[in-house]
């Protein structure tokens, strides 16, 4: 109790900073706290809704928040996109102006509003894309039959910003090869390496593989496992056989007893630990460019110039649209064809000479 008389609730742990429970104990969004914490996620305070003017987008974001549609998230999901969405209320429709969108009124809410707090993170077209599908998440859930919190939805007609790059650089076979000569067979990296080249799960369902997940089937093994993403709200159940070289992997290197990759005190990696410990592997293997979702990407990208067919390629690596896959067949189809295409494009060797290049036009000087 504090010197003003009110109760304030922390959760204190050996080696941590106290972290403050918000809410009534025992009520759903307090016990959500409790959950948070002890993941060591740190929840700001919510808004006292008499600091929310009603009909604003702040007090809309704030009983988004409170739904049980957001509850339904995880942990780091539920932070990103409150992070997200909380720094929208700063955003000024005006730059000049006094106003925020924290007490925009939702009935006013145009396709041009949110697609001005898309722009203002147009350098990062990731995080504008991050922001817009949070924002759409929102309109989404307000406009359910039960909730009816807003009347209409602006983000639908909002674009995500097509990103011109490829993101996360694709390994080379050269590069896979340059990883496995400084961790090779036996080592932690070069299981994590065959993971997550060969199980088709991303660095959040890596971390979970473990021995539970194996099953024999007709004399054959499987991994089997949840998906992580969605999980909660869309659970999507992956079967994919297990490879001799990843089966071989498994079998030479020690593991854990519920997870094959653990820490070096003995504990399952988080998701983001993994990706930080696979990064400080592919420095010391020269290879700082490379990430472990660079290596999915590489998975992909042999499984299409194999000849994996679009539903192959959604089976094993867990999309439940065709989008991802059918880029990358196209990728693959594209050099394929130039591949046996560029075979067409070709002189007589006796028809073009060097010293007649000023008779037919052709330059041969660098």
């Amino acid at each position: 109790m504090d010197r003003y008389g009110k109760v304030r609730i922390y959760l204190r742990r050996p080696g941590q900073k106290k972290i403050r429970l918000h809410g009534t104990p025992w009520a759903p969004d307090f016990m959500r706290a409790y959950a948070d914490a002890l993941e060591g996620v740190v929840v700001a305070e919510p808004a006292r809704m008499d600091e929310v003017g009603p009909g604003t987008w702040r007090a809309l974001c704030v009983a988004y928040f409170a739904s049980s549609e957001f509850a339904r998230y995880d942990v780091m999901t539920r932070k990103r996109r409150r992070s997200s969405l909380e720094a929208t209320f700063a955003e000024k429709p005006d730059p000049k102006g006094r106003a925020t969108y924290a007490e925009f009124p939702v009935h006013r809410m145009t396709s041009a509003a949110i697609r001005l707090l898309r722009d203002r993170k147009a350098d990062t077209p990731e995080g504008a894309n991050n922001r817009l599908k949070a924002i759409r998440a929102v309109f989404k859930w307000a406009n359910k039959p039960d909730v009816q919190a807003a009347s209409h939805d602006p983000s639908k007609a909002v674009q995500r910003i097509q990103n011109v790059t490829d993101g996360h650089h694709t390994w080379t076979e050269a590069e896979v090869n340059r990883f496995i000569d400084k961790h090779p067979i036996g080592t932690k990296a070069y299981l994590a390496l065959c993971l997550l080249l060969y199980g088709g799960g991303r660095r959040s369902d890596v971390v979970l593989f473990g021995p539970p997940h194996i099953h024999v089937e007709n004399g054959e093994k499987w991994l089997t496992y949840t998906q992580h993403k969605g999980r909660n709200k869309n659970p999507m159940k992956i079967q994919v056989p297990i490879l001799p070289e990843l089966d071989a992997a498994i079998g030479s290197t020690a593991l854990g007893a519920e997870t094959f990759l653990v820490t070096s005190f003995g504990k399952p990696f988080t998701s983001n630990g993994f990706g930080n410990k696979m990064k400080e592997w592919c420095v010391e293997a020269g290879l700082p460019h490379c990430s472990s979702h660079g290596l999915r990407k590489a998975g992909a990208t042999l499984a299409a110039e194999s000849g994996a067919t679009v539903n192959q390629m959604m089976a094993i690596f867990g999309w439940r649209t065709s989008d991802m896959a059918e880029l990358y067949t196209r990728k693959a189809e594209q050099k394929r064809l130039a591949g046996k295409g560029m075979s067409h494009i070709k002189f007589v060797r006796s028809a073009i000479q060097p010293d007649d290049h000023h008779k037919i036009g052709l330059d041969f000087q660098e």
